[in-house]
């Protein structure tokens, strides 16, 4: 059960340790992902194909707001955290609250952290603790034509999704 793949910080280092007792390859992203679309899918099954094991750090609800704004999320971080859990690609799914995930970065210490192309190397946060670990960052180009502002504008403005 996907609901399953929800887990606490805590929770979540504890299966780090048996991950790496196994030899496992363990990749860490983050977002919002307040409304999933295909371009999450894709980056989201890239960045588990340059490990073993896919770990999503999702921004909790004060977190969203914080960089979104007020309006933000249209979903609950529950119920977002149980569709990304829902997908193959990912093996589990913690939440933050923090402004960024460094914290997260540094007590997880991902074998590969990944993010979006729209980031600079230099403004990846946990960058300089994935390195020092040992670790590497990887960029994954964004799929054109999608986007989460984008879809909610669409939206409250009524317009028609082209075909």
């Amino acid at each position: 059960m996907s609901v399953e793949k929800i887990l606490s910080r805590e929770e979540l280092i504890i299966r780090r340790r048996g991950w790496k007792d196994n030899g496992r390859r363990v990749v860490f992203t983050n977002g919002c992902f307040d409304l999933l679309h295909p371009g999450h899918i894709r980056l989201l099954e890239q960045a588990r194909a340059l490990g073993d094991v896919l770990v999503v750090g999702l921004n909790g609800d004060r977190s969203v707001r914080e960089l979104k704004g007020p309006g933000r999320p249209l979903v609950p971080e529950r119920e977002r955290a149980e569709v990304l859990a829902a997908l193959e690609a990912v093996e589990a799914v913690v939440i933050f609250e923090e402004p960024t995930p460094r914290e997260m970065v540094a007590a997880l210490r991902p074998d590969v952290l990944v993010k979006g192309g729209d980031w600079g190397p230099e403004e990846i946060v946990g960058r300089e603790e994935v390195e020092a670990a040992g670790g590497r960052v990887e960029r994954i180009p964004l799929a054109e034509g999608y986007s989460t502002s984008a879809l909610i504008d669409k939206i409250v403005k009524g317009k028609q999704f082209d075909k």
